[in-house]
């Protein structure tokens, strides 16, 4: 069973309150992963989300002619799963267990009800989730910007020292 202290050890969590996070514990679920085992396949419903409490997670997106293509790696106090958000409701990435991966599941039709019934915790909830995506966007733009740097811009000019 998971307590709603162990959720407050979650930097993305720390912003409920104990009430709150004691509505939180009753969407969630220990749960492990096997070491290549799929956890979201992309294009399938989103159901649920987790939290990484031990292992990493490879994301992955399927490229075509090039199967399963990882775009990121998660490990010990990420978030993982925001589908469940916004309309589709479908994955848009895939994601495999790297090793063995212990989680806190949480179910995304008890989260949805728990936040309509209390607007308050669903406002802190949403809030929490967006400022952990606004974190990855984040991580997402520096790799990209390393990844597409102009090379002249890390070479240190040559001068030429004329004596004078």
């Amino acid at each position: 069973m998971t307590t709603a202290d162990e959720l407050a050890t979650f930097a993305p969590l720390s912003a409920l309150s104990p009430a709150e996070l004691s509505t939180l514990t009753q969407a969630a679920r220990h749960v492990s992963f096997l070491a290549g085992q799929r956890m979201i396949v992309e294009g399938q419903p989103a159901q649920r989300c987790w939290l990484i409490r031990h292992g990493r997670v490879l994301l992955d997106s399927h490229v075509p002619g090039r199967g399963e293509v990882v775009v990121q790696t998660l490990g010990s106090g990420d978030l993982l799963g925001w589908s469940w958000l916004v309309p589709p409701y479908q994955w848009h990435f895939g994601a495999v267990a790297a090793g063995v991966v212990d989680t806190i599941e949480f179910d995304a039709a008890t989260l949805a009800e728990r936040a309509d019934a209390d607007p308050k915790f669903g406002h802190t909830l949403t809030l929490a989730l967006f400022e952990a995506l606004l974190e990855r966007l984040q991580a997402t733009r520096a790799r990209l910007l390393d990844l597409y740097r102009n090379p002249a811009e890390t070479c240190t000019p040559y001068r030429i020292d004329s004596g004078r």
